[in-house]
């Protein structure tokens, strides 16, 4: 087996990742491993903004309020704390580097998006954020000779001695490479692609919740599964997100009637939390029998409209939907999880060596149901921070020899992936229950098999990431007797006994085998 040794290595380059990197780069040499090309991220897919209180008209207060509002509950007010008051410090940060945000005359461009109750996401080239930020900070990062970038390389499991992480062991052109370093930091996002319906690149498997719960890290939170209200509805075109900041400029959602149905689930309509829209469609979805409402910006004028969503637009138009003229058939997807791998405000996990950033941790910030456009700002205040713990890293690698293997197969591999994903998606999903989860962990409990095995191959060991961290969504869904933010039981619609407590996972009180390569 091949082996490298780096003073810093990072998993996954979305913006977490890139602003670890930045972070140690002036103290050693740092590896980022992707499984795809650099810049195939969530980051890359985020369109509507990042959001920070840097206006006269707004507080880092009030940020803080909404953001709570929004986590129902459930936040950790530290960490809160943390991402508003850090947050404009990294906006100016990204400026200095070169990001173009939209402006309004001298003045940066702020909209407005469901759960804020003041005009404070910034938005670049209308609707393109995310690949703003990740250019500039791949730009950063070319800068910086430390860096290295080891693209289409899936990292397979940590390289464990004993409580302490000394780097990961990666797949790349059917070749194992253990990594070592001193300091490992997991940036590798979400797990969207668990459910049929995904804004999500393909890339979001949980492979590094996976891959932290099998080194013996804690995952929290895992039960609470955010899915964005608005994705294109269409056989021929993917999950395509639809910018929570149409609604924001004024967008209204209308069932297959033409009726506008928002008023009569909430008295914020359009721009409720994202949760309390979701279950609203759903709900008017099964009142009109249909599979789909509309969003509908004809009243917003074609000139504002192409202006201000223009990658929505074109895309949408690939489709035979013109956005200023046509009612967009929408319905929800899988969009973001709240919970991860457990950490404190500094990234650092329950595993000494090992840091996380990003949406695969789990800091508290996001609570039950995340504000709108925190997530962006998120990945850059924590992937700074974990990036500065990552410097204080004692852990001494030390080089370890894997036992020779024979890998395994699964038969059948695509076809259980399929329906894993159906099944999260209609028993796991966006409105949920005792029953339909007892029949999702069953259904899951068959397949607990391939946790256990070691496989060589990409979409095998996507499967077993992906069975693990169903399983433990489906258990958390269950443990949790209440409904609370995106959490939500037809039979337990309360908040239920013990409601603010955070679910806490690991190897140990999680039946499922694992099997860690080292």
């Amino acid at each position: 087996m091949h082996s490298e040794t780096v003073d810093f290595l990072i998993i996954g380059s979305g913006v977490a990742g890139l602003r670890a990197a930045i972070e140690l780069a002036p103290h050693g040499s740092v590896l980022v491993v992707t499984k795809d090309k650099p810049s195939e991220s969530s980051t890359e897919y985020a369109q509507g903004g990042i959001a920070a209180a840097i206006s006269d008209e707004d507080r880092v207060g009030i940020h803080f309020e909404d953001t709570l509002k929004a986590g129902d509950g459930l936040c950790r007010e530290d960490a809160v704390k943390t991402l508003v008051e850090e947050g404009p410090e990294r906006i100016i940060e990204l400026i200095s580097w070169g990001a173009e945000f939209d402006r309004e005359g001298m003045k940066l461009a702020l909209t407005l998006e469901a759960a804020h109750s003041r005009r404070r996401i910034l938005h670049a080239h209308g609707d393109s954020t995310g690949k703003e930020l990740e250019r500039v900070l791949l730009t950063k990062v070319r800068s910086m000779p430390s860096v290295r970038k080891y693209p289409y390389a899936l990292t397979m499991d940590l390289v464990m001695n004993g409580n302490e992480c000394h780097g990961a062991y990666v797949l790349r052109e059917g070749e194992v490479t253990a990594l070592f370093a001193r300091a490992t930091v997991l940036a590798t996002g979400g797990a969207g692609q668990i459910y049929a319906r995904t804004t999500n690149p393909p890339v979001s498997t949980g492979d590094g919740m996976a891959i932290a719960f099998r080194a013996g890290a804690a995952l929290e939170d895992m039960e609470f599964v955010q899915f964005h209200p608005t994705s294109l509805f269409h056989p021929s075109a993917p999950h395509f997100l639809l910018s929570e900041s149409m609604r924001g400029e004024g967008a209204m959602l209308l069932n297959v009637h033409g009726r506008r149905f928002m008023e009569d689930y909430t008295p914020m309509a359009e721009l409720a939390p994202r949760d309390v829209v979701s279950r609203a469609i759903i709900s008017e979805m099964v009142k009109t029998g249909s599979d789909h409402v509309y969003l509908d910006l004809r009243h917003m004028g074609a000139k504002f409209v192409k202006t201000r969503f223009p990658q929505i637009y074109s895309t949408c138009l690939l489709y035979g939907v013109d956005i200023t003229a046509d009612l967009i058939p929408v319905s929800p997807a899988a969009h973001y999880i709240m919970g991860g791998v457990k950490t404190d405000l500094d990234g650092k996990t329950t595993i000494r060596g090992l840091y996380a950033a990003g949406e695969v941790a789990c800091t508290g910030v996001h609570g039950a149901n995340r504000l709108a456009s925190n997530s962006l700002l998120e990945g850059l205040v924590f992937g700074a921070r974990a990036g500065r713990a990552a410097l204080n890293s004692s852990v001494v690698p030390e080089k370890r020899t894997r036992p020779e293997f024979r890998p395994e197969t699964v038969r059948e591999c695509e076809t259980i992936r399929n329906r894993l994903r159906q099944l999260m998606w209609e028993k796991a999903g966006i409105i949920r229950c005792g029953e339909s989860l007892q029949e999702a962990k069953q259904a899951i409990l068959s397949w607990e098999g391939i946790t256990g095995q070691t496989f060589l191959s990409r979409p095998e060991l996507e499967l077993k990431n992906m069975v693990l961290i169903s399983g433990i969504i489906v258990e958390a869904a269950l443990r949790r007797r209440g409904s609370a933010g995106a959490h939500y039981r037809t039979d337990f619609k309360e908040r239920g006994e013990g409601w603010e407590r955070h679910v806490t996972w690991d190897r140990e009180n999680f039946g499922f085998p694992v099997a860690p390569f080292s």
